[in-house]
């Protein structure tokens, strides 16, 4: 019998992805993701020193985007255009857990009266894929498609903790563990420790890690194999609830809501 491990296998997989790696769509990639809310309009010159392209290369597929539509120009900078919504649509449409979440999470917010948002694990980002505002204001604006750091928030907490030891392991051994309030985890043997707890309580809080007065809890979402696709929480500020009482207030409703979630999921074909 020939023994062939995990890491000639890894390696076998690695070398058929470089053979198949199409390098112009990955530049194309790399030139619509240079763009965000702190570079909404961008110059040839800007898009090239993100990208590590030389301006001539950027121009060409600048120029080859607004032609596509997912690019609009006024002829000196160049901006994403509608279009480019399209490619986070067709993802989201594919994805049972924001579709199903949604409406649960209007319900939860109708009860409680506190935002609530769903996310996903992408790296070391959670990325937002619904989200349900409260009457009450928050000083952190998040949409759908906005990432924040894992390590930073509930969602990404519980999130984490649902991967297998070894996937967490590998997650903590190239994390950048940003310091983004007083507050927020940086040693990564005391985040290792609050994933865990997580893990075993059901449910992640974070006290004013990533915004000054934010106190939020997560609880993750299960398919119906037991693996954590989703996570949903409840945030709102330290003056209306503090970490005591948001556990013993807004975890309840939280669970139910991801209880129902849960549910609505496993008949989701």
């Amino acid at each position: 019998m020939i023994d062939v491990s995990a890491a000639d296998v890894e390696q076998e997989t690695t070398q058929e992805r470089s053979r198949d790696f199409n390098q112009s769509l990955s530049r194309g990639l790399e030139i619509i993701e240079s763009f965000g809310a702190d570079a909404t309009r961008q110059t040839v010159s800007e898009v090239a020193a993100k990208t590590g392209l030389t301006r001539a290369t950027a121009r060409r597929f600048l120029i080859t985007l607004v032609e596509l539509g997912y690019m609009s120009t006024d002829g000196r900078t160049f901006a994403l255009a509608p279009r480019v919504l399209g490619l986070g649509y067709s993802f989201l449409s594919g994805l049972g857990f924001p579709t199903v979440a949604l409406p649960h999470l209007e319900r939860l917010v109708a009860e409680v009266d506190e935002s609530s948002e769903g996310s996903i694990l992408d790296g070391q980002d959670v990325v937002y894929v619904a989200r349900v505002p409260g009457p009450k204001l928050m000083t952190l604006a998040v949409n759908v498609g906005s990432r924040l750091p894992a390590h930073a928030t509930s969602m990404g907490r519980v999130l984490l903790s649902g991967l297998p030891d070894r996937e967490l392991d590998a997650y903590l051994a190239k994390a950048t563990l940003n310091q983004i309030m007083p507050n927020t985890t940086t040693d990564k043997d005391e985040l290792r420790r609050r994933i865990v707890k997580a893990r075993t309580d059901g449910f992640a809080l974070v006290d004013q890690e990533i915004e000054e007065g934010l106190v939020a809890v997560a609880v993750p979402i299960h398919d119906r194999l037991g693996r954590v696709v989703g996570a949903i929480n409840l945030s709102t500020h330290v003056g209306r609830y503090d970490a005591e009482s948001l556990v013993r207030d807004l975890l309840p409703p939280l669970q139910r809501c991801g209880n129902l979630i849960e549910q609505d999921l496993a008949n989701v074909v």
